[in-house]
């Protein structure tokens, strides 16, 4: 019997490791990061939803696993401009070296650095300038993944809870959906530009959710102890 096939605007449930030039550098999972050496103790290492075509991964994946099976792994390999892009030579920039040494920097080839909010890797210091590079570091790279199809999600809540990680960055809330009114309880407040344009994106990949709601948690004041 065939399985269930990806469509775009499937919500799917995918594992995957990733390689450069055949060396790991992403993974959700915990025993290969280890086997690799490059566990991190923040990350969180388990499968991700993801909603296909939607560019919450990169290019290569979103349309790679389009009409694969479920419950099958599948090996990608991904040219550059399906992964991090090409290398562009204007992200190449002519900075003093000075300004770095006002900082206490001392620049040198293979350093990353923060150049006003943004990161960059010294390519080359000469003269009294130094040559930074602004591309993704896996730019002009062909990647290889290997990728777990898992699941087709179908329920609701799950979906909506995957689209708050996905696309609003938050770890810690909770969702509700009572006959299509969905409430998100968060510790911060969301703008209101922001909470707009989520809910017209949910409404339009999750067509189940008719009204969605933010609610502030209430901070519980700690009462201080007097000794």
């Amino acid at each position: 019997m065939e399985k269930e096939k990806v469509k775009k605007d499937d919500f799917v449930e995918i594992e995957y490791t990733a390689k450069v030039d055949g060396i790991v550098f992403d993974t959700t999972n915990e025993a290969a990061a280890k086997a690799n050496n490059i566990f991190d103790e923040n990350a969180s290492y388990k499968p991700v939803i993801i909603c296909v075509g939607q560019a919450n991964v990169i290019k290569g994946i979103d349309e790679g696993i389009i009409g694969k099976e479920v419950e099958k792994t599948y090996n990608l390999h991904i040219n550059p401009e399906d992964g991090f892009g090409k290398k562009n030579p204007k992200m190449l920039q002519l900075i003093s070296t000075s300004k770095f040494l006002k900082e206490e920097i001392r620049p040198m080839p293979g350093l990353q650095v923060n150049v006003d909010g943004i990161f960059g890797v010294v390519k080359a210091v000469s003269g009294g300038r130094t040559i930074v590079d602004f591309n993704h570091p896996l730019a002009g790279k062909e990647l290889d993944y290997e990728v777990n199809v898992k699941r087709i999600v179908i329920d609701t809540k799950e979906k909506l809870e995957a689209i708050v990680r996905l696309r609003l960055g938050l770890k810690e809330f909770s969702a509700d959906i009572v006959d299509g009114n969905a409430e998100i309880i968060v510790k911060e407040e969301i703008n209101e530009k922001i909470r707009s344009l989520f809910e017209e994106e949910v409404k339009k990949l999750v067509p189940e959710i008719k009204k969605l709601d933010f609610k502030q948690e209430e901070k519980k004041d700690k009462e201080k102890t007097k000794v």
